[in-house]
This record gives C-alpha cells, sequence and structure tokens, in this order.
C-alpha cells in the first residue's frame, strides 16, 4: 500500500519527498493567510479612513457650533459688563475648559500600556518553532 498527496494523485517514495510536500503546503498555507490579511487590512483601513474623515467634518461643524455659542455668551454677557469684559470672562471659561481636558487627556494617556501580552507570545514563537515551548 503506497501513500500519495490528494493533490498530486502519485506515491510519495522518500522521507525528503514528504517533507517538500509539508513545506510546500505549508508555504502555500502562510502566503494566502498572509494574502488574506493584506485583503482585510486593505478594507477596513478604506473604512476606517471614510469614518475618520466623517468624523473630522463632525469636528469641523462642532467648532463652529462652539465658536457661535461663544460669540453669542460673549454678546449677552457685554450687554451688563461691556464687550472687553465679557470677552475675557468667555477666554477664561475656555482657559478652564482646555486645561481640565488637558490633564484628562494626559492622565489616559499615561494609562496606555501598548501590547503586552501580543508581545510576549510573538516573543514565544521562535520557541514553538523549534520544539522548546513554554506552558504557562
Amino acid at each position: 500500500m503506497t501513500q500519495g498527496t490528494p493533490d498530486q494523485g502519485r506515491p510519495l517514495s522518500s522521507v525528503g519527498e514528504i517533507v517538500s510536500d509539508i513545506s510546500q503546503n505549508l508555504s502555500t498555507l502562510i502566503r494566502q493567510e498572509t494574502e488574506l490579511a493584506k485583503a482585510e487590512l486593505r478594507e477596513s483601513t478604506t473604512r476606517a479612513g471614510k469614518g475618520a474623515g466623517l468624523l473630522g467634518g463632525a469636528g469641523v461643524a462642532g467648532h463652529f457650533v462652539l465658536l457661535f455659542l461663544s460669540l453669542a455668551l460673549w454678546w449677552w454677557i457685554g450687554d451688563g459688563t461691556g464687550l472687553g469684559w465679557s470677552a475675557l470672562i468667555v477666554a477664561l471659561i475656555w482657559a478652564v475648559a482646555a486645561a481640565v481636558l488637558a490633564a484628562l487627556g494626559r492622565s489616559r494617556l499615561k494609562e496606555v500600556r501598548g501590547m503586552p501580552r501580543t508581545t510576549s507570545t510573538a516573543k514565544r514563537i521562535p520557541d514553538a518553532l523549534k520544539g522548546k515551548e513554554e506552558t504557562r
């Protein structure tokens, strides 16, 4: 009884041919998975780019809303205190808002840890391929 590969339909005559066949199949599999990953990444980045563009447009629109609300507040406060003082009051309100947002953003950035689990598992890949994988 001889063994053959299903895709070639011929018997394998040596261990070297079996290893070569496995190597070719593994190479093909890795190449196909890489192409799939590239295609998925292209699709994801295209969608993300469109979404980011829309969010950017929303940010610009939101900026104009804040601008005109600030101008309305400035004008309203200016009726009682004068336009110069009301401009200073509105500017101080925005300075406080900026300081609070900057402090919150800075504290959130300090919490970023990167990809510790991915880094850990990626470092173990070479040993796993050599058959020396650690078990945890």
